[in-house]
């Protein structure tokens, strides 16, 4: 995506898709941004093949689903292989997330989703069998999301 750099455009569809993918159509986005819906769907591909949209989910409310525990697990691993064992920690029951971290010395954010304490605790455990430190553990009541406001036209003025 380095040659073609976000335009107003991709920055609107990229909006759109964030709001309700699943509801929005190319018509509706093309209609919002002053385009065609055939030029909507090329860039839709084009945002695709470039990695910028990395594919579509559904927000699940986990307590809502039976799963009222969410759990962040911070994590401290070597720097050469933090990296290279985000996709292990993902294949572990019950790990919805893994964040790698930048600074300071937890480099490894893992969420973990259960019914109970004894759902969260085994995850912990094949997290210090893979050699990380959890730092710290916090249990989080809510988690909500809202698209990023720069890819509808705001600024900071």
């Amino acid at each position: 995506m380095a040659d073609d750099a976000i335009d107003d455009v991709d920055g609107a569809i990229l909006y759109a898709l964030q709001e309700d993918a699943r509801n929005m159509s190319s018509g509706d986005i093309a209609e919002r941004t002053g385009t065609s819906d055939s030029t909507v769907r090329k860039r839709i591909q084009r945002l695709e093949s470039d990695g910028v949209i990395k594919g579509y989910s559904a927000d699940v409310d986990y307590q809502k689903s039976g799963y009222p525990l969410r759990m962040l697990l911070y994590c401290t691993a070597s720097i050469p292989e933090r990296g290279e064992l985000l996709p292990e920690i993902l294949a572990i029951d019950g790990v919805v997330s893994v964040q790698e971290l930048v600074t300071g010395e937890q480099n490894l954010l893992v969420t973990v989703v259960g019914e109970s304490d004894s759902d969260i605790t085994p995850v912990a455990q094949e997290l210090l069998d893979m050699g990380l430190t959890v730092a710290d553990e916090v249990l989080v009541r809510s988690h909500e999301t809202t698209p990023f406001g720069k890819f509808n036209g705001e600024t900071d003025d």
